[in-house]
């Protein structure tokens, strides 16, 4: 048996809009739009609701008059209300052509907040269908609060089922409003509702109060839902709607009775974009989608990768647009620096390997964020520290910066096992450092090279709490030589590249 065309809604412009503080610009809007249907390939998208505002009318307007000329106006929905033909009208100015009727699908939403009875409220319905009829707008019918209303006023729900029966509706959508059932629940209603209606195409709209959304929609296709509506990132009021990319996963790997056209392979270009446009920033740890979903952080995990890919699942990143990567931290064995160090095209002897793994653990431990593109610089440094032998050490310092004052240093160094402390001012808290070195040499009799040229980088793509590497070019009078040093602070950096020429010069 073929399996079963699921369609797939978008309704992150209407219902995932709705997401405190989210308000999407018309031009947003429109770019969502166009790779929403474009690139990822849903069947649909919900774009807006009605009558809201004049900023909401004009994003409309850009979308419907881009999806007429390409062929997708069919596809653009607007959420809309029983209010005696505004919306219509509404909708009419706007360009759309597709109406989603927000209606009561519990006795007590149309009791308490509608204050009207059952034929009140569908003469009403009948009344708007008819006008949207008579205009060429298509119609599709939300039940709201439809799962209270299948839990305590059944009756209800299925005499206004009859009478959708009798209304010139393309689409009839059953909303989890709240969020609040079960996958048990969501299975029984829905099968009930098809075993009396196999033939009427119903979409399940999960809410994911409960941390149940994909499991619900789940639930919901194996009971025999036509359609799905979903979120970018899971976007929504409240805790938000079922999310789109755990969702399409799960449809493809573990429901092979159903089939959908959503291209996954755009599902990470999407969410990103709606993550910066929405300002509602991804979880690290969101399934598909998240920075560290696809990142092994155990050693184990990365030899195992590297011994026929024990670690591997069918949640392969590739299909996603994605990449594995191998984390470097305090939990990194050689087997995470061996896979960063393919991806760069680095090789290191087994010995250097150990201190390199030695120096990331360290890192790890003070919690310091290290990539794969810090490596190059961590390996130099620790390639650089193992040439000379340690002399001199650079015990303690306090570094003092204040508004109107010079910058100041306290610094404690042992030289060959005897301790020195000093301090001094400077120009800045590296100049004062230097200064109360110099006072220390000079107190020995000791004479330090000159600073000659400093450099401060950063790995590409990196942010502020990047590893910092300082090169120092020293000039004594017999040579010229440079020493490094890292650290995520930069004047640290620089201290330690001083340390490593304090240590060359005693040698």
């Amino acid at each position: 048996m073929a399996p079963k065309k699921i369609e797939i809604m978008d309704t992150t412009l209407r219902d995932g809009e709705q997401t405190s503080g989210v308000s999407f610009s018309a031009s947003e809007k429109l770019t969502i739009a166009k790779l929403l249907l474009e690139e990822l390939k849903v069947n649909r998208i919900e774009i807006a609701s009605a009558r809201v505002s004049e900023g909401e009318f004009q994003a409309v307007k850009n979308v419907t008059h881009w999806a007429k000329e390409n062929g997708y106006i069919d596809q653009v929905e607007v959420l809309t209300f029983v209010d005696k033909g505004v919306s219509i009208n509404w909708m009419i100015e706007a360009g759309a052509k597709v109406q989603n009727l927000l209606t009561k699908g519990s006795l007590n939403h149309l009791t308490y907040q509608l204050k009207k009875t059952p034929n009140q409220h569908f003469t009403e319905i009948s009344e708007t269908i008819s006008l949207a009829t008579e205009k060429g707008i298509k119609t599709n019918v939300y039940l709201e609060d439809w799962s209270n209303g299948m839990r305590n006023s059944k009756d209800y729900v299925f005499e206004f089922l009859a009478f959708l029966v009798t209304q010139n509706v393309e689409r009839i959508m059953l909303p989890d409003t709240l969020g609040v059932l079960t996958p048990s629940e969501s299975y029984n209603f829905v099968k009930e509702i098809k075993d009396k209606y196999p033939d009427l195409h119903f979409d399940f709209h999960a809410h994911n109060d409960y941390d149940l959304g994909v499991s619900n929609a789940m639930s919901a296709l194996n009971a025999g839902a036509d359609g799905l509506h979903l979120t970018i990132n899971g976007m929504g009021e409240r805790a938000g709607n079922a999310p789109m990319a755990s969702t399409v996963a799960v449809i493809n790997d573990f429901m092979p009775h159903v089939t959908i056209d959503v291209n996954e392979k755009f599902l990470y270009t999407v969410s990103k974009l709606v993550e910066n446009f929405s300002g509602i920033m991804i979880p690290a740890n969101k399934p598909v989608i998240g920075a560290n979903v696809f990142t092994q952080t155990a050693g184990i995990h990365a030899d195992g990768d590297n011994k026929k890919n024990l670690y591997f699942s069918d949640l392969m990143p590739e299909r996603f647009g994605r990449t594995r990567k191998y984390a470097l931290g305090k939990a990194s064995g050689k087997a995470n620096i061996q896979k960063n160090l393919q991806e760069l095209g680095l090789q290191l002897k087994e010995e250097d390997l150990k201190k390199v793994t030695q120096r990331i653990i360290e890192l790890g431990d003070k919690k310091e964020v290290v990539t794969k593109e810090d490596l190059p610089y961590i390996i130099s440094d620790v390639l650089d520290s193992y040439s000379y032998q340690e002399n001199v050490k650079v015990n303690s310092y306090v570094l003092t910066h204040s508004k109107g004052l010079k910058p100041s240093t306290t610094i404690s160094i042992s030289i060959k096992g005897e301790t020195f402390e000093e301090n001094s001012q400077g120009d800045g808290q590296f100049d004062a450092f230097m200064n109360a070195l110099r006072k220390i040499y000079k107190s020995k009799k000791l004479a330090l090279p000159d600073l000659v040229d400093y450099a401060v980088r950063i790995p590409p793509g990196s942010h502020s709490d990047a590893l910092c590497e300082t090169i120092i070019t020293w000039k004594s009078a017999e040579k010229e030589f440079k020493t490094r040093g890292l650290d995520s602070d930069q004047t640290v950096s620089a201290i330690k590249a001083t340390e490593k020429m304090l240590n060359i010069i005693t040698n």
